[in-house]
């Protein structure tokens, strides 16, 4: 399973601090020997302002009562650092902190500064110290006084390259306090930049896309709502051509979105096109049942994949979460998968049959005889099969489905103009930085 592991993938596209939940999970799973995944995490300390947590992994690693005297040192020197910048904060925490005070606040950003530096002797030194702060406190592991500094640095910074950072900085200590209504507005807020911003570079902007794709993995597996907005973002074509094109990997996580979907989306079928072409760039179990149902109707193989997708998804740390209920455990990511991932074979197998025996068809979804009858009722009571149960032959027979050369028309040209606005829309777009040089 080692090489089903995302997470040397997935973890140069995050902030330093949400690895920590991944090795969490890693190490709870015991997927790696505990000195290595404890290793792992004292280097990416090293470059945080967490040193008490660093000392406390470096006695468990090494069984010492004692640590290093450079951590007892940088400790010190990070205490001394934060007294400073809470000092030179101070004034406009003491104004923040006031709910009389941010009364006088407005929309016009210009008025503020003048107003704070008129009345309370606040100016921009000030506020790039409240930055400063909020950015120290984030490092320190401290991510709910950075969110509020971060959020009220935003209101007043005039600066829009420091006012995307904060935002950056803000989403990241949201998803680590689990606050994912927030989250996901700020993560709304953050696409609609990357995808309004004038960049200096295509390139930047695609980086700027696959980093935001990544960290939205935290939230969309965890909101109520995000396995459908996971589709909904990563699905446009601007976000999957850069899939395609530099994160091929994240294909596991929208084609589980697009299988625990009940509602599959009418742009799952050309999402299955994507999954073959990229079959020889990226492939998992997950992936490769797809190809196998989709492409090669080879159900066979997909059963054998279905199975080790159970594994992949327990070993996930974005799908395999488990939740408590009573004195069971379970992961109900992987209970939906199966069950959907069973209804897709049952459905593509009896559209392509005229005729199907109840009892193969058993051995197709290693279901009971009557678990697979409730199954194909369920699908045609839903409508996605025109189909009906012959009882005494225990035969499927599928009706005849010939749709006339006109709706064959339509359903090729249908999104023909919505195509061709789209990739105006990227040719101005390429057209725009070159104008500018």
């Amino acid at each position: 399973m080692a090489n089903y592991d995302l997470t040397p993938r997935i973890s140069p596209h995050l902030d330093r601090h949400l690895v920590f939940p991944l090795l969490e999970f890693l190490q709870e799973r015991q997927f790696y020997p505990e000195e290595q995944l404890l290793k792992a995490k004292i280097e990416l300390l090293n470059n945080t302002n967490m040193v008490d947590y660093a000392m406390d992994i470096h006695k468990s690693l090494y069984r010492l009562d004692d640590v290093p005297q450079d951590m007892v040192d940088r400790r010190v020197e990070i205490v001394a650092r934060l007294k400073a910048l809470e000092e030179g904060a101070a004034p406009l925490v003491a104004f923040l902190q006031s709910e009389d005070k941010v009364q006088e606040l407005r929309a016009d950003k210009q008025y503020n500064l003048q107003m704070l530096n008129e009345r309370y002797q606040i100016g921009p030194e000030q506020i790039e110290a409240l930055y400063q702060y909020a950015k120290f406190q984030f490092e320190c592991g401290n991510y709910s006084g950075a969110a509020d500094f971060l959020y009220q640095y935003r209101a007043l910074c005039t600066n829009s390259e420091r006012r995307l950072s904060a935002l950056w900085g803000k989403l990241a200590a949201e998803i680590l306090m689990q606050n994912w209504d927030i989250a996901l507005e700020e993560l709304n807020r953050l696409k609609e930049i990357i995808d309004s911003k004038a960049f200096t570079s295509p390139l930047n902007q695609v980086q700027s896309r696959i980093w935001l794709m990544h960290w939205s993995l935290f939230i969309f597996f965890n909101h109520d709502n995000g396995r459908t907005q996971i589709i909904d973002l990563f699905n446009q074509d601007k976000y999957l051509n850069a899939i395609q094109t530099n994160a091929p990997h994240l294909l596991r996580y929208l084609a589980t979105a697009f299988i625990v979907n009940k509602r599959r989306q009418p742009q799952f079928k050309d999402f299955l096109k994507v999954i073959q072409l990229e079959q020889n760039s990226y492939k998992d179990p997950i992936t490769e049942f797809l190809a196998c149902v989709s492409g090669n109707y080879d159900f066979d193989e997909a059963q054998k994949k279905l199975r080790e997708c159970e594994d992949v998804i327990l070993n996930d740390p974005f799908l395999g979460k488990r939740v408590e209920e009573g004195n069971y455990t379970t992961v109900p990511l992987r209970d939906e998968f199966l069950e959907n991932a069973r209804l897709f074979i049952c459905e593509t197998y009896c559209k392509i049959h005229q005729r199907i025996d109840m009892g193969a068809l058993v051995g197709k979804l290693n279901l009971s005889y009557e678990e697979a009858e409730r199954w194909i009722l369920m699908l045609i009571r839903t409508s996605k099969l025109d189909a009906k149960i012959d009882s005494k032959s225990g035969t499927i027979v599928m009706e005849p489905n010939c749709p006339n050369v006109y709706e064959q028309l339509i359903d090729h040209t249908k999104a023909l103009s919505m195509r061709t606005y789209k990739l105006a829309g990227q040719l101005l777009e390429q057209g725009h930085p070159q104008a500018a040089r």
